[in-house]
């Protein structure tokens, strides 16, 4: 249950790190209190994730997935450009979390 609670807790981090960028666009309240919203949610599914997993394995996907999906949303809704080396090391990252969970006490 708390890698599912975790999983859900990457996706908002990647939803409140565009919701940032959508936001420097936007003059509005609605756009400024999105990504707070967001902030408090994803605090909240990483810290009861963290009640079954420990805190360094944890915080190693949310942050490791949160930035591979930030740069992958990035291209594909902001047409950002990624290097053939920035490739490589999101594949090292990616790696990363698979060993990191694969690892992971039972």
């Amino acid at each position: 249950m708390a890698w599912l609670v975790l999983g859900i807790a990457v996706v908002t981090e990647i939803a409140w790190a565009l919701s940032l960028k959508w936001a420097a666009t936007q003059s509005s309240w609605l756009a400024s209190s999105v990504p707070i919203l967001l902030s408090f949610v994803n605090m909240g599914l990483l810290a009861l994730a963290m009640r079954g997993l420990s805190a360094g394995t944890a915080y190693a996907v949310w942050t490791g997935l949160g930035a591979v999906g930030v740069i992958a949303c990035g291209v594909l809704l902001f047409g950002e450009k990624v290097s053939a080396a920035q490739l490589a090391f999101m594949g090292l990252i990616i790696i990363g979390v698979i060993g990191t969970k694969l690892c992971a006490p039972a």
